[in-house]
C-alpha cells in the first residue's frame, strides 16, 4: 500500500491537488496540531494565508469524556450541541455555559502560543481550504466545517492526505470540494497512510506559523 513518509511529504502531494482547483481567493485553515505541517506546504504553494481552526469538545458535567457538543473559535465562537445527549441528561445550554467558557479560554491560550495573538483571518467571501493530517470518524472536521460555513465563505474545500473510504460521500453536503489522496482498505486509522505518524509537538507548530502575517506573505519578505 502507498504511504507518505511524513506529514510534510503528504502536504506537498496535497498541494498539487489543491492548486489544480484554481481557487480565486484561497485561505488555508489547519486543524492543530497534526494538520499544521500538512497545511503549510499547501498554503505556500497557493500563496495563501495560513490560519488555525480550533475545536474543543464540550464535556458533560460530571462526565467530561462524553461530548455534549463542541465549540470552535472564530470572530463569533461557533457552538454545536449534541441535542440527544443533552435531552437524555436534561441539560440546557445554560448548564453547559461554564464548560464552554472554559474551553474557549483554552482555545485562546493555545492560539496565543501558536499564533502570538495574531488576529484570525477573515473568511467571508474567501475560498477556504480546511486541512488535517487525515480523517477517521470525521467528527472534528465536521464541526470545523460548520463553523467555517457560518462565516459566509465563497467556497469550502476539505483537503486531507488520508481518510476512510467514505470520506468524500460523508462530507459532500458540507464542502464544495473534497480531496482525499489515500483511502486504505480495510481502514483502521489515519496512521496507515504514513511511515512516520508521530505526534506533532507545539514547538513545530509555532515554527511553521512563525513569520506569517495572515496575508500569505511572510513578514520577512514584505518590503
Amino acid at each position: 500500500m502507498a504511504r507518505f513518509r511524513n506529514r510534510e511529504e503528504a502536504g506537498q502531494a496535497l498541494a498539487d491537488a489543491v492548486v489544480a482547483l484554481d481557487l480565486p481567493a484561497p485561505v488555508v485553515l489547519a486543524l492543530p496540531r497534526g494538520g499544521v505541517p500538512v497545511a503549510a506546504p499547501v498554503a505556500d504553494r497557493l500563496g495563501a494565508a495560513l490560519d488555525l481552526v480550533m475545536v474543543r469538545k464540550i464535556g458533560m458535567p460530571g462526565n467530561p469524556e462524553l461530548a455534549a457538543g463542541a465549540v470552535v473559535d472564530g470572530p463569533a465562537p461557533y457552538t454545536h450541541f449534541n441535542r440527544g445527549i443533552m435531552a437524555s441528561a436534561r441539560l440546557t445550554e445554560d448548564d453547559l455555559a461554564p464548560t464552554i467558557a472554559h474551553e474557549l479560554s483554552v482555545i485562546a491560550k493555545r492560539r496565543a502560543v501558536y499564533l502570538q495573538n495574531r488576529a484570525p483571518v477573515a473568511l467571508t467571501g474567501r475560498d477556504v481550504v480546511v486541512v488535517d493530517d487525515g480523517i477517521a470518524t470525521g467528527a472534528t472536521m465536521r464541526v470545523a466545517l460548520m463553523a467555517v460555513r457560518d462565516q459566509a465563505p465563497n467556497s469550502v474545500t476539505v483537503a486531507v492526505p488520508v481518510g476512510a473510504p467514505d470520506t468524500a460521500r460523508d462530507f459532500a453536503r458540507l464542502a464544495d470540494h473534497v480531496i482525499c489522496l489515500l483511502h486504505p482498505q480495510p481502514f483502521f486509522g489515519v496512521g496507515q497512510g504514513y511511515e512516520d505518524f508521530g505526534q506533532t509537538p507545539d514547538d513545530e507548530v509555532v515554527a511553521l506559523l512563525q513569520g506569517r502575517d495572515g496575508t500569505g506573505k511572510p513578514e520577512r519578505d514584505k518590503g
